[in-house]
């Protein structure tokens, strides 16, 4: 007789319900690193991370937490559209997360850096990396999750902005730090680092 206990992969049709069950699975793992998620809800979602939606944008994710967020209080994760390989994606929401867990307060300094480290993030912290134990944890859990419900949006067809000089400004409003940097630049090397708090600036 077949074997009806054996458990099936979910099929998700909603991004956000993937992401939603991926982020419960890796409380886990950031409870086993010693690092608490202690928000009951993160909103986590597929959008623009920021206000860039033409050429090469390089912020594939973006963390809003308490200190930034609405009435409710709930942190906000946005991944961007850009990208549909499903480890790419967890690897980011474990960025992304780590945000969450020590306050964005902290940009990318030492208590984010000891954090990332600690769940398998390596390489410069604006852009981290997975290491390969990491890489492995994610692919058992892409494959418990099923096949991530998304197509990947191909910017390089959205028509460029003609402005010279484009806005960008720190993520956190209290600095009003606000620079400028022409679309190439923006394109080619990403939004500059905000030198109060190390955090990667987004455009205005």
């Amino acid at each position: 007789m077949p074997n009806t206990s054996q458990a099936t992969t979910p099929e998700f049709t909603l991004r956000d319900e993937w992401l939603a069950q991926a982020t419960t699975a890796l409380r886990v793992d950031f409870a086993t690193a010693g690092y608490q998620l202690k928000q009951e809800t993160i909103r986590v979602s597929c959008g623009f991370p920021s206000k860039a939606t033409a050429g090469k944008c390089k912020v594939i994710g973006q963390c809003w937490d308490r200190a930034l967020e609405g009435e409710d209080g709930i942190p906000q994760i946005y991944l961007s559209p850009v990208e549909d390989d499903p480890i790419e994606i967890l690897g980011t929401l474990v960025h992304e997360l780590v945000h969450a867990a020590v306050g964005c307060r902290h940009g990318h300094k030492k208590p984010f850096k000891v954090a990332a480290v600690a769940l398998g993030l390596t390489g410069k912290m604006t852009a981290t990396t997975s290491t390969p134990q990491l890489v492995e944890r994610l692919n058992t859990l892409s494959a418990e999750l099923g096949p991530f419900p998304h197509s990947a949006l191909d910017l390089t067809k959205v028509k460029k902005q003609t402005t010279r000089l484009l806005k960008v400004e720190c993520i956190d409003s209290e600095h009003q730090y606000t620079a400028r940097v022409s679309r190439k630049m923006l394109d080619t090397y990403g939004a500059p680092i905000c030198p109060e708090c190390q955090a990667e600036m987004i455009e205005g």
